[in-house]
């Protein structure tokens, strides 16, 4: 689910999930940026084009591999189709969006990112996967703010790369299992920054599935809303 949050008056993030087989799903958000239309604009052309190159290329029996090499090649046309829009009008330029995407494949797991939009698995604690590419990152591994200061720094949401801005993205992937009963979050930061992770652990593992993610979306709202809010739940 997606929502624009309380105080923003559009919303810029796109998202999109599906199953492939019974043994195997994939599911991608992007959270967009850029002047008046151009963050919806880049972060729709960019779900739409990864979801389209992932159902042309999937076959069934993949290897994680071979599911790693699909998305692989699935952002690197959506970073060109976004870098191409945004040269048309000087209102796109410079548009992109950060992407996370995941193909979960026979109880293994392989996630893309680029950008500050987030993984986690849930189960008896709550798992990051992704690390964000954002400024405050960086002053974090260099030692040079703690964990509590990186949490209200203000420059908190520059992020150091994103889909669309430069002709070739450097894009990071994991792999990992997925345990049965187990739940995949893919979110963007309207999430994150406002609904801490001992809270969304606990909304992830008491309440349904199907329920979780319009559950994080008001909790997100409830404190505060600041932003547009995507969550994506799956659990095998």
């Amino acid at each position: 689910m997606t929502d624009k949050g309380i105080k923003r008056a559009t919303n810029q993030d796109s998202c999109f999930v599906e199953c492939l087989n019974e043994k195997s799903c994939f599911a991608v958000v992007c959270d967009g940026m850029g002047g008046g239309n151009a963050g919806n604009i880049a972060s729709d052309i960019a779900v739409k084009t990864i979801s389209q190159r992932v159902n042309l290329s999937w076959r069934q029996d993949m290897s994680i591999a071979s599911a790693q090499n699909i998305l692989t090649t699935a952002i690197a046309a959506a970073n060109i189709c976004v870098y191409d829009e945004a040269q048309t009008s000087d209102a796109l330029r410079g548009m992109g969006t950060t992407v996370v995407a995941a193909i979960i494949l026979n109880g293994r797991l392989v996630i893309a990112h680029a950008g500050d939009s987030r993984a986690y698995i849930a189960g008896k604690e709550l798992k990051r996967i992704t690390k964000d590419h954002s400024l405050v990152q960086n002053m974090l591994d260099a030692g040079e703010l703690t964990v509590t200061q990186a949490e209200h720094h203000p420059d908190k949401n520059y992020i150091t790369r994103a889909l669309g801005i430069e002709e070739h993205l450097e894009t990071d992937f994991t792999q990992c299992d997925i345990g049965v009963g187990e739940k995949l979050l893919l979110c963007s930061d309207g999430l994150t920054n406002f609904v801490p992770e001992d809270e969304i652990l606990r909304l992830l593992t008491q309440f349904p599935t199907e329920d979780a993610a319009q559950l994080l979306i008001n909790k997100a709202n409830e404190n505060g809303g600041g932003d547009n809010i995507t969550a994506v739940v799956i659990e095998n």
